[in-house]
């Protein structure tokens, strides 16, 4: 549940950022009137991210067993690959976030209302997307639709609430240093959710080496104990692995934590903003 409490608040912040810098902008112009199309194209993005995730669940839950695990295992890889793209870019970008969507925004103001519903549809929807996908594998491999749900939309629903002080200038942060704890969070993450997919893949036949465990803690550790369901739900951990599975979450964890935190110690080139949004916006 955590885990997943966890990418609902850093993608719904970057959304709601995002959104929060837009309506500021446009109310600080004094130009209300094009509020509309950016609730609009923000409307469109949340529909189309429901729709997304309503076709992986429903439709997976067609296929055969080997074709469900082997959609799965795929997915998972795949979501992965997009978590760890976005830790990378929220945090490189997180500094001069305003900026650059200032700059978006005076470009789609300059296009017409069309532009400006595509901006803030392609703005959330991006992070949308992302989110339903990686909460769809959390599902699959936690077997409970229930809490990885709840932690997903408490997520979402408090970085809604931290937009809204951040527009109304009431909170300020320092989001270089959020995106950057986060980030090495969920590098953790998608390190057992990318082990969970390669396991995935070989209960579908993909993959060999299924029979062939690294260890077996099952006794020690039971999945069905109160501290085995919060390791499965926080890291995805499996008492009894494949070799390939462990073989896989280091390959993954080792190198791309160190990276990330090399860059992440590394100086900044200009001094970091308290909040790149924090200024209120003004009637």
């Amino acid at each position: 549940m955590f885990a997943n409490y966890l990418i609902g608040l850093r993608e719904g912040l970057e959304a709601s950022l995002v959104v929060c810098i837009l309506v500021a902008y446009l109310v600080k112009t004094g130009r209300r009137d094009r509020l509309t199309p950016v609730w609009l194209g923000v409307g469109a993005a949340v529909v189309l991210s429901m729709a997304f995730g309503a076709v992986l669940q429903f439709g997976s839950s067609t296929l055969t067993f080997q074709a469900q695990e082997a959609l799965g295992g795929s997915l998972s890889v795949i979501a992965v690959g997009l978590v760890t793209w976005m830790v990378f870019w929220m945090r490189r970008t997180a500094r001069h976030l305003k900026a650059e969507l200032q700059g978006k925004l005076d470009a789609a103001l300059a296009m017409g209302t069309f532009a400006l519903v595509i901006t803030a549809f392609l703005a959330v929807g991006r992070e949308g997307l992302e989110t339903a996908l990686f909460i769809w594998t959390a599902v699959q491999a936690t077997d409970d639709g229930v809490r990885p749900l709840v932690g997903a939309v408490l997520g979402l629903l408090t970085a809604a609430l931290l937009g809204w002080l951040f527009y109304r200038g009431a909170v300020r942060i320092n989001l270089a240093k959020f995106f950057t704890w986060t980030g090495a969070m969920l590098v953790v993450v998608a390190a057992g959710v990318l082990a969970y997919g390669f396991h995935d893949l070989q209960e579908a036949g993909w993959l060999p080496g299924l029979g062939n465990q690294m260890f077996d803690i099952s006794s020690t550790i039971p999945v069905d104990s109160w501290y085995g369901t919060l390791l499965k739900g926080v890291f995805n951990f499996q008492p009894d692995p494949t070799v390939l599975q462990v073989v896989m979450w280091a390959v993954y964890l080792l190198p791309t934590m160190a990276f990330f935190l090399r860059r992440a110690a590394a100086p900044a080139p200009a001094p970091a903003a308290a909040a790149p949004v924090a200024d209120s916006a003004r009637s």
